[in-house]
């Protein structure tokens, strides 16, 4: 249960009904997941978490158990950690993950601000045609950021990026996989903050995070409990139940700490507040021994391994996808038949989405290539048109590779006739 004894909540304090506070993302999770299935809480205790459940942590201004957590999510858990400026880095980077700043000019803003950029989802495409997206951005145009923060990484998968300007596009938001849990880590908490969610795709977003954070393929029978955590939290327990008494004693410790600042707050006395700080102290000797004479099993996740190029996005994946023997060759027949009639809208100015024999006519009427390099250039988009048309229809092209090579040859001496052709042109 979270209790408080003090002051004002603070932004991004599920208990905050201001436009900072996430009052409303609190209600939001309740009516997806049910009342009971939500608990929003000032202490995180592992010992008390089960493989099934997911955490929700916002900007934390505390280190996270680090080992604690890995047993967590190697276990099945997930957690969605969004953080700006706050202590996240501190395990994110022991995964390789890192937080830098967003771009200073990003493509697309909320009212022309900066400080505003809107974030998009990433969109994997194979062959041109689009791949499925992550599950939060599950029927997501764009979301509007305030004062984000970039994350870099290495083999991660991004899930969503504000783009920019003469500067490369950030990564927002990415997913990585320990063992069979999941993290969702993310470089902006107020998206989800009760002014922001207001926008609907703020709101869908943080809809379907709740949702994918207690979806699994194998439910215990009890079912998973979401936790929201947020800012300065406790931790304490030890993820599988086994406390011990060194457990119980780190714990104590903890307890202690949190009594002596209520106690800095509230005024006790001087000489009560020293007796219990002698306490704590000969309670911290004890578990600092056992926490450093503790033996923990490192839990790799599988994104700090390397990934196959084939597995990745971008040109080197998408190249490792054309290049196994595996690939059905209409899909290679396909990437070069784009390419050709991109690489001839860049030359000609002709349509690259025309059929072919509207683009044989286009590039006819430039009087670009002499009549054996027109001939080849029909036979070109006969074969590879013909290859085009086994896409879909259950059957595997079979093309040999030379036969790809030669086309691919073919291809390049017909831009090359029209690069001299231009270039003689002056």
């Amino acid at each position: 249960m979270l209790s408080v004894s003090r002051g004002a909540f603070g932004a991004f304090e599920a208990a905050n009904t201001e436009w900072d506070g996430a009052s409303e993302l609190l209600e939001l999770s309740r009516a997806e997941l049910g009342r009971a299935r939500v608990e929003l809480v000032a202490t995180l205790d592992y010992g008390k978490l089960d493989p099934s459940d997911g955490i929700l942590m916002l900007h934390p201004t505390v280190d996270i158990d680090a080992d604690e957590m890995d047993a967590f999510l190697a276990a099945g858990g997930r957690l969605a950690l969004l953080d700006d400026r706050g202590r996240a880095p501190s395990y994110l980077g022991r995964y390789k993950i890192q937080r830098i700043e967003p771009p200073l000019r990003p493509a697309q803003t909320l009212r022309n601000n900066p400080n505003l950029p809107l974030a998009l989802p990433v969109l994997q495409e194979v062959a041109g045609q689009e791949q499925s997206r992550h599950p939060t951005m599950r029927d997501v145009d764009r979301i509007v950021t305030n004062h984000p923060t970039a994350l870099t990484h290495q083999k991660l998968t991004p899930v969503l990026e504000i783009p920019a300007v003469g500067e490369p596009n950030a990564t927002l938001a990415l997913t990585g996989v320990i063992k069979r849990g999941r993290v969702f880590a993310m470089g902006d908490p107020s998206t989800l903050i009760n002014q922001m969610l207001r926008y609907p795709g703020n709101r869908t977003f943080a809809r379907h995070l709740v949702q994918y954070l207690l979806d699994r393929d194998e439910r215990s029978e009890h079912g998973g409990k979401l936790y929201v955590v947020a800012n300065g939290f406790a931790q304490r327990g030890r993820f599988g139940g086994n406390r011990g008494p060194w457990r119980e004693a780190a714990d104590a410790v903890s307890g202690v700490r949190d009594a002596l600042r209520a106690a800095g707050d509230s005024g006790l006395p001087g000489t009560f507040a020293v007796v219990l700080a002698a306490a704590a102290l000969a309670v911290a000797l004890a578990w600092s021994l056992e926490h450093t004479l503790r033996a923990y099993r490192r839990y790799v996740p599988r994104y700090a391994h390397a990934q196959p190029l084939v597995t990745q996005g971008g040109v080197a994946g998408r190249s490792a996808l054309l290049a196994a023997p595996a690939t059905d060759r209409a899909l290679v027949l396909a990437e070069i038949r784009s390419a050709l009639a991109e690489a001839l809208a860049e030359r000609l100015g002709t349509d690259a989405r025309a059929a072919s024999t509207r683009l044989l006519e286009e590039v006819k009427a430039t009087e670009m290539l002499d009549q054996a390099a027109t001939r080849d250039l029909y036979d070109l988009l006969a074969e590879l048109d013909r290859g085009i048309t086994v896409l879909g229809s259950g059957h595997k092209l079979r093309v040999p590779e030379a036969r790809v090579a030669a086309l691919h040859e073919k291809m390049m001496a017909i831009l090359a006739q029209i690069d001299q052709r231009k270039q003689s042109n002056g």
